[in-house]
């Protein structure tokens, strides 16, 4: 039973009944179960007002999904706000460099010197023959038909994605995305539950990697690749999703986003 309301009116009521079942003075001792009779109501009491004011007005098992998925949305709209900020900020420091540039011959070397690195960093958008690798959680998630699996088994986790991508780059790859998002060397993939977290946005499987290569050379790099070994197991065995795709001409995006470094370190 859920109590989701209390009031001063509710006690004043379970007073009234605590009061009703106290004996009636009487010259005859009391019995032991008559005794105890007022206890146990007012123990009762207590678990009922406790109930209803924890309740506050509201099902104590009021689902709080909702919320969260509210709170998630939120954030991402965030996030593309504050790209969009930033992409503005970014076009007026081009526009400065530029009229910069006209009259100040270091300024318009460095400005060379960046853009010839541009392609190399992930900030132009790049075309050729490449390798989409698409991976997925189990099909038969939850339900329960594989009992020698829990849940943890039939999903795609952190080190797989991770897997795949470190064996393209290994591989060759000359630019990668994942989920249409380009990949930089400050990028880092990462998974919440069954989810995946990357530059600040969600996404929910399945995960596609799409890398620029010699496609022969990118499919022996996985090939060799514990990691994706290991999870090619699970495939067969749990029904995970694992399909490699050899494209003549496909294309990885420039990034967009936040180029900001927390720290950095001069290699030795």
């Amino acid at each position: 039973m859920e109590y989701t309301t209390g009031g001063t009116s509710w006690g004043k009521a379970l007073r009234r009944a605590v009061v009703a079942l106290l004996p009636r003075r009487s010259g005859n001792r009391r019995s032991g179960w008559s005794a105890a009779v007022p206890l146990i109501a007012l123990a009762a009491g207590l678990l009922f007002t406790t109930s209803a004011t924890t309740a506050n007005g509201t099902s104590l098992r009021e689902d709080r999904r909702p919320e969260l998925a509210q709170l998630m949305k939120d954030r991402r709209d965030q996030v593309l706000a504050s790209e969009k900020q930033a992409a503005a900020l970014r076009a007026e420091v081009e526009k400065e460099t530029e009229s910069l540039a006209g009259s100040d011959a270091p300024v318009a070397a460095q400005r060379d010197r960046a853009a010839a690195a541009r392609q190399a960093a992930g900030f132009t958008a790049l075309a050729g023959p490449g390798l989409v690798v698409e991976l997925n959680d189990a099909p038969n998630l939850g339900d329960g038909s594989q009992a020698d699996a829990s849940n943890d088994d039939l999903v795609v986790h952190q080190g797989d994605v991770q897997a795949v991508v470190n064996a393209l780059w290994a591989g060759g790859a000359e630019g990668m995305s994942i989920m249409n998002v380009r990949v930089l060397a400050t990028s880092a993939v990462r998974c919440v539950g069954n989810t995946l977290l990357l530059h600040g946005r969600v996404y929910s499987p399945p995960f596609k990697i799409t890398a620029i290569g010699d496609p022969a050379a990118l499919q022996r790099a996985l090939a060799a690749s514990e990691g994706v070994r290991l999870f090619r197991d699970a495939v067969e065995h749990f029904q995970l999703g694992y399909q490699e795709t050899v494209e003549s001409s496909v294309t990885v995006p420039a990034f967009e986003g936040s180029t900001g470094l927390r720290n950095a370190q001069v290699p030795g």
